[in-house]
């Protein structure tokens, strides 16, 4: 189960597991502003979102662009392949690393197993494929998953 925590100014701070959020409700650095109803943890009611006492300063979230991660990648493609549609498990290098392809958010998507191996140490254009979608930096809030 995942809690969304509040900024103190009330936008989307992230969001945490249960046993995160209850941590945070026993340091005091954060409020219950939406309980799940009948539910427990404690003397503390069950946390479907939290707001933080104190400001945080986001600067970090608009001063530059999120570092790439496999994560992010699955996160930014929603899980899907970007050839097929299909649900994605792997990372793939539109220009192959052997081929000094980088790790950024231009060159990297999510594929299937067999689109994968399908492109294999090719670029989509001479494996006869075709991106779905425009490769592109995602914004912060998708990485956070708000």
């Amino acid at each position: 189960m995942t809690v969304l925590v509040l900024n103190a100014s009330y936008e989307p701070f992230q969001k945490v597991d249960l046993r995160h959020a209850i941590r945070m409700l026993v340091r005091g650095v954060a409020v219950v502003e939406e309980a799940e109803e009948g539910r427990t943890f404690g003397h503390f009611p069950v946390p479907r979102v939290l707001r933080l006492v104190r400001y945080v300063a986001m600067r970090w979230r608009h001063g530059r662009r999120p570092p790439w991660s496999k994560r992010g990648v699955y996160l930014r493609d929603q899980g899907l392949c970007g050839y097929c549609g299909k649900r994605g498990h792997t990372i793939d290098h539109v220009l192959p690393q052997s081929r000094g392809g980088a790790d950024t958010w231009h060159n990297t998507v999510l594929a299937c197993g067999k689109c994968n191996n399908r492109k294999g140490d090719r670029t989509p254009e001479e494996a006869g494929m075709r991106l779905r979608w425009e490769l592109r930096v995602p914004r912060w809030e998708e990485l956070v998953g708000l």
